[in-house]
């Protein structure tokens, strides 16, 4: 096929089917570029400004649509993943296993590092009874749950705290103290009578745990797992 006879059989198709041009984005803005050059740098095309603008808002209306879309694909995993959590969080039998299945399971599910739970009692943790419970089950002074939710500042901390690990962290974590970077801090409320408690989960990448990011779910896990706790404590 000749140069003049695949130039006319571009415009029959093109007069044919115009919207194979119009909806050719690239094509479209060669076209605008060429009219503009045509018209010389002394003509304002207002048209071509307002498609231009319009381009622009059409890239921001799709990149935040983008960003809605996988906000509320991550949402919804999170939302099975706790769920998940949830129901392996109440499959023990006895507390020492409850305790166990926390180390295990349900930190595999939720992807994180470490899980502890803190207790405040005037019982000392080397106290042979607690040793059996196993590494996951911190014992504290009574005023430390408080404190360390703090971190140093005042007022009445959030019932569920996310952030980097702060100085102290030692006291939960032990000798993993040294890699966990981030964590979240769940405050527990054991019933009337008793001391308050903390669940704990770290992780060793800094970033798995921010203070921007929303606490909804682990306010769920955390009442969950406050009602599993009473059950044990009866």
């Amino acid at each position: 096929m000749t140069e003049t006879a695949l130039v006319e059989h571009l415009r029959d198709q093109i007069i044919s089917d115009p919207d194979v041009i119009l909806e050719d984005r690239d094509l479209m803005r060669a076209l605008v570029a060429a009219n503009e050059a045509a018209m010389g740098g002394n003509i304002v095309d207002l048209r071509g400004m307002a498609m231009a603008r319009l381009e622009a808002r059409l890239d921001r209306l799709e990149d935040t649509h983008r960003s809605v879309i996988a906000a509320a694909y991550e949402n919804l995993a999170g939302t099975n993943q706790v769920h998940r959590a949830v129901l392996r969080l109440l499959d023990p039998i006895d507390f020492p296993s409850f305790l166990a299945n926390l180390r295990t399971d349900v930190a595999e599910i939720l992807r994180v590092d470490s899980v502890r739970l803190v207790l405040e009692s005037k019982q000392s943790e080397d106290d042979p009874a607690l040793q059996t419970l196993g590494e996951v089950l911190c014992v504290a002074e009574p005023g430390f749950v408080q404190e360390y939710l703090r971190a140093g500042r005042g007022g009445t901390p959030r019932g569920v705290v996310l952030r980097q690990t702060v100085p102290g962290s030692e006291a939960i974590y032990g000798e993993a103290a040294d890699w966990i970077r981030s964590e979240a801090l769940m405050r527990l409320d054991l019933g009337e009578g008793r001391l308050p408690g903390m669940l704990v989960m770290g992780a060793e990448d800094p970033h798995q745990f921010k203070p921007s990011q929303g606490t909804d779910l682990l306010a769920f896990f955390a009442g969950v797992f406050e009602r599993a706790m009473r059950r044990w404590l009866e």
